[in-house]
């Protein structure tokens, strides 16, 4: 994090381990900027959640192979905000080299510094300013850097943004993005009580938008009954209208229609869903990633 930086760091991490975890943000993000829009649809939020399958060098599906697709959507796309999960820190600065000078991005390894996976928050730098961010684990002890007591696979994390929109009042909101664990149910359930008491100690005055991939379906699991307890709704079903449903893991085979919606957009129920979208880009029959993106255009209230 450069020393100039105006954004600041929450819940109580010692300073020093803040300087060994945190991968730097693109300090061009934060100059203040403003702008007007009279097209009332300037004023929606663009949100994508998107686990891009770890960069795996194993044929067809490389990273090597795949990094021209995604690259191909997200320049296509171009939303807003860019949550991912399962990322490799190269794979994140290839993300971030492909999407260009316009976008930045906040995250850390779930082991602490570049190790292991992200999930990290990309944001479109002309429109957004982070104000401040934080990570937390999804273990009993939540400010201890790659703690895992609840029997998970793996390490699981949530990142979380505070933005201002810099182009419509400064509306300040949150994103939070996280990677929920795929083994355990036990360990999911904790961690979904985890992030909704979490959720609770933020400001919530503020909009909030929670990205993830949640290894659990939609409509019929205890996390997203929790969650939804905890005052979110679901983007999907609020979204005035919506593409056709797929299930949102596809492991490179063929779509589902109807499928299971393991990967979700939730915002507390002031924000407004214009739009959903569970989106199936390929390019000659490859897609960037195991899992389709889902989508949301939204206005925060």
């Amino acid at each position: 994090m450069p020393h100039h930086s105006r954004v600041t760091r929450r819940l109580g991490l010692k300073t020093a381990a803040l300087a060994a975890v945190t991968l730097p943000l693109s300090s061009a993000a934060l100059a203040p900027q403003h702008a007007s829009a009279s097209n009332p649809h300037d004023r929606h939020l663009e949100v994508m959640s998107f686990n891009l399958r770890f960069a795996g060098t194993a044929e067809p599906n490389s990273w090597t192979n795949r990094r021209p697709v995604m690259s191909a959507l997200l320049r296509r796309e171009r939303p807003h905000v860019i949550s991912t999960q399962e990322g490799l820190y190269h794979q994140v600065r290839d993300i971030a080299a492909d999407l260009g000078t316009g976008y930045a991005w906040i995250g850390t390894g779930r082991g602490g510094g570049s190790r292991d996976e992200f999930e990290s928050v990309f944001y479109d730098s002309q429109r957004l300013g982070p104000v401040e961010y934080d990570h937390f684990w999804l273990s009993d002890t939540p400010d201890v850097i790659g703690s895992n007591t609840w029997g998970g696979a793996c390490i699981r994390m949530v990142t979380w943004v505070r933005f201002r929109d810099l182009h419509h009042g400064g509306r300040e909101f949150y994103v939070l993005n996280t990677h929920l664990d795929n083994k355990s149910q036990y360990a999911r359930a904790r961690a979904a009580s985890l992030i909704a008491d979490r959720i609770g100690g933020l400001d919530r005055s503020l909009p909030l938008v929670m990205t993830g991939d949640f290894n659990a379906a939609a409509h019929k699991s205890p996390v997203y009954h929790t969650l939804l307890g905890a005052g979110l709704v679901d983007t999907w079903d609020t979204a005035a209208e919506r593409t056709a449903p797929y299930g949102t893991f596809h492991g490179f085979r063929p779509l589902r229609p109807d499928g299971e919606r393991i990967d979700w957009i939730l915002a507390t129920p002031g924000v407004t869903a214009h739009w959903a979208s569970i989106n199936t880009f390929a390019q000659e029959g490859r897609f960037p990633s195991d899992h389709l993106p889902v989508q949301a255009s939204l206005t925060l209230g």
